[in-house]
């Protein structure tokens, strides 16, 4: 695949890219990682600078990103928005055109994705998508690459995510269908994925013909899963019932070594972190020989250097 055909996109979120193209960016991601690990300059990018606007608080997403930067030879600045116009109230178009003259390509995490989409309406350079209600595309890719890592290949597995029905689900749930995995959510009733996630993950599993399956049955998700995805009950900005409603409603989805004996013995168990444990799984389960869940922090560092490096070569 040419890589000339990612210059200059904003990366927002997958289904904005085919699953041919989302399985390029894990191989660059894969290259890059492989390069670190010799200890391989790739300071490709000297003089180029980005912009970090985050709205809400981070810690893997904002170190990878700023990681990353340093790595490629970016000069990375980060912002908050009570430190800038933006908090008395200037327009985000006005905010978004400044920046561009100033940065090669804005990472944000905000709220509402329409505020990711108004920055990369009037701006040039591209505009990366570090986290909205709606989408985590970020994660999603690092997620791909520790699955591929440990199982090889993704066409006939089985994963199950049982959690807050919110970004990182609903980014999580397109990818497997863009990559032919079947996809189980388990959830509590009142707690159904956005509208518009739910089309683009039916759309690409017609196409690779996997299974987008929503059960209130625990067990059946996790019956003979490759793949077992836990994720926090009451994430940042979360919509709707109270974070101590959420855990009366989500207690019966809890990750423990009994619900993991129900997957394949060599299934993997991923969480994206921050984990809460005692709530959405044990401490057994994410300290267990299955959790992997560190590897997959690791690689969200170089999934994010092959998107800015893709965006800006």
């Amino acid at each position: 695949m040419d890589k000339s055909q990612f210059t200059g996109r904003d990366f927002l979120k997958l289904a904005d890219f085919s699953p041919d193209e989302v399985l390029y960016m894990l191989d660059v991601s894969a290259d890059l990682k492989a390069r670190l690990k010799r200890r391989e300059a790739h300071q490709f990018f000297p003089g180029y600078t980005a912009a970090a606007l985050f709205e809400k608080q981070s810690t893997r997403t904002r170190t990878s990103f700023q990681a990353a930067c340093a790595h490629l030879g970016i000069m990375s600045f980060y912002m908050r928005p009570e430190e800038m116009q933006l908090g008395r109230g200037e327009p985000i178009k006005d905010t978004a055109r400044v920046i561009d003259r100033y940065c090669d390509v804005l990472f944000i995490r905000t709220f509402g994705q329409e505020i990711v989409d108004e920055f990369a309406h009037y701006m040039d350079h591209p505009v990366i998508n570090a986290l909205t209600d709606q989408y985590h595309p970020c994660q999603g890719l690092a997620d791909l690459l520790t699955i591929r890592e440990h199982k090889g290949a993704f066409k006939g597995l089985k994963v199950a995510y049982a959690g807050d029905v919110w970004n990182v689900c609903q980014t999580l749930m397109t990818a497997c269908a863009m990559t032919g995995m079947d996809f189980y959510l388990a959830h509590p009733e009142g707690y159904d994925p956005y509208p518009e996630a739910m089309e683009n993950a039916r759309r690409f599993a017609a196409d690779s013909g996997v299974r987008i399956v929503l059960t209130h049955n625990l067990d059946e998700a996790v019956e003979g899963a490759d793949v077992v995805v836990a994720n926090t009950w009451h994430s940042m900005g979360g919509p709707e019932k109270t974070k101590e409603q959420r855990i009366v409603d989500f207690q019966p989805f809890q990750i423990t070594p009994e619900v993991m004996s129900r997957a394949r013995s060599d299934a993997i168990f991923m969480h994206c972190l921050p984990a809460y444990r005692g709530e959405e799984m044990t401490d057994e389960v994410i300290e267990g020989p299955q959790s992997v869940v560190f590897d997959e922090a690791d690689n969200r560092l170089h999934t994010e250097k092959a998107i800015l490096y893709l965006l800006l070569a």
